[in-house]
């Protein structure tokens, strides 16, 4: 026989068993659109990561004090002053343990660094402007090497420069969202009390509300802050491929500076933008393993189907079977003509899984499914549908090998006398 009479008589058995195989499509349907959809948000969310990391500056690294098994919270861990080091902590013997000039100097020694500076930050600062005040965060950092650490894109103006003073740079939100007037360049911030012009304003998404200043001029307002005592010591390296070891070298060199003997007793902890980056990663692609493995069940459910209709359609057909060998029918003809309906069983859902997972990607936003950022514009790429109707056709054929197998074995006289 030629093939496309393979096709022919395989499209012929399934519309002639219309409920049974449209049962089992649906099966496939299910299998596919889950698998597919769980594909395409893991791409949209690993653009999203690398855009995110593209934006990180992976050089950077934090000490903070306090002793705490530093962790990755995610990809979240920004620039300088943005809070991005997470961790799981476990006390220091030292209740009030702090970083001071002296642990700067101590770093200054450490190879493969280009720039370090401490900085301090304040919570709830009364901010005035124009008859309205805020509550506002206030992040005071090293005016002379702060621009070279930070990636932030700026609306308008510019970055703290080593000559100002009493000078503040703000997020987008603060100049735009924040009041009921927008706060333009050289405008001026009441902050608890002391008056400070806006020099900077940072690009929408970039610490939208953030307010940086001289470390010099945050001293003065911020509670409880002293001269040479800071939150955060920032280190940037020299290059990405030296960060595990300056991270190695500065905790070294701090516990030998701090006069610490054992691990368990440090007093500071050691975080980097790189560690973060890596873990966040490697959680994602966890994840989409995991809910991979929940979606591949409903693939095998379909394929257990598929076998179930094959044997039921061979059992239907058996005098049909019968009578193609008796009029010269080879087994390999038998064989081909079932293996063309599983997979053609198997196209079938594969394409209709496809469209379900279009259906779906579009309708995750609307459902509040956001996981990432560019999850609101997530589309199926063209090699996920090539891969969603190979799976399923691959499926159908496994699936239906047996039952085909045992069709092209059939005698014909056994066949034809089947009641």
């Amino acid at each position: 026989m030629r093939r496309s009479t393979y096709i022919k008589l395989a499209t012929n058995i399934l519309v002639h068993s219309k409920i049974r195989s449209w049962l089992t499509i649906i099966g496939i349907v299910i299998g596919v659109g889950s698998v597919v959809t769980i594909m395409a948000l893991s791409d949209s969310m690993a653009a999203d990561m690398e855009e995110q990391f593209a934006d990180m500056d992976l050089t950077l690294i934090q000490v903070t004090p306090g002793y705490s098994h530093a962790s990755a919270g995610g990809p979240g861990g920004g620039p300088p002053g943005s809070g991005g080091s997470t961790s799981s902590s476990s006390s220091s013997d030292d209740d009030d343990p702090e970083l001071t000039k002296k642990d700067i100097q101590a770093l200054k020694a450490v190879s493969n660094i280009d720039y370090i500076y401490g900085e301090i930050s304040g919570s709830d600062l009364e901010v005035y402007f124009m008859g309205e005040t805020a509550d506002l965060s206030v992040t005071g950092v090293d005016s002379q090497v702060w621009q070279y650490t930070v990636t932030y894109d700026l609306e308008s103006g510019r970055l703290l420069d080593a000559s100002d003073a009493n000078v503040v740079v703000i997020g987008y939100g603060i100049a735009h969202d924040m009041f009921d007037d927008e706060v333009g360049l050289n405008r001026v911030l009441t902050i608890e009390g002391k008056s400070y012009r806006v020099v900077g304003i940072l690009a929408e998404d970039e610490d939208d509300n953030s307010i940086f200043m001289p470390i010099d001029a945050a001293v003065e307002i911020v509670e409880d802050a002293e001269d040479d005592v800071y939150d955060t010591i920032v280190v940037k390296a020299s290059d990405v491929d030296y960060v595990e070891t300056v991270v190695d070298d500065i905790e070294e060199r701090l516990m030998l500076s701090r006069g610490i003997m054992d691990e368990d007793d440090r007093d500071f902890s050691v975080s980097d933008s790189l560690s973060r980056a890596e873990s966040a990663s490697e959680m994602m692609e966890s994840m989409t393993i995991f809910l991979g493995a929940i979606a591949g069940v409903s693939l095998l459910v379909g394929s257990v189907g598929i076998a179930n209709t094959m044997f039921t359609s061979v059992m239907e057909k058996t005098k049909e079977i019968g009578t193609m060998k008796a009029i010269g029918a080879k087994n390999r003809d038998i064989l081909m003509i079932f293996l063309f309906n599983s997979a053609l069983v198997g196209f079938v859902g594969g394409v209709l899984g496809i469209l379900l997972s279009l259906v779906l990607t579009m309708l995750m936003p609307y459902l509040g499914i956001s996981m990432m950022r560019s999850s609101m514009g997530m589309t199926v790429a063209p090699y996920l549908m090539v891969l969603g109707v190979s799976i399923a056709i691959f499926i159908g054929v496994l699936s239906g090998i047996i039952p085909a197998y045992n069709a092209s074995k059939m005698k014909p006289v056994d066949a034809l006398r089947y009641e």
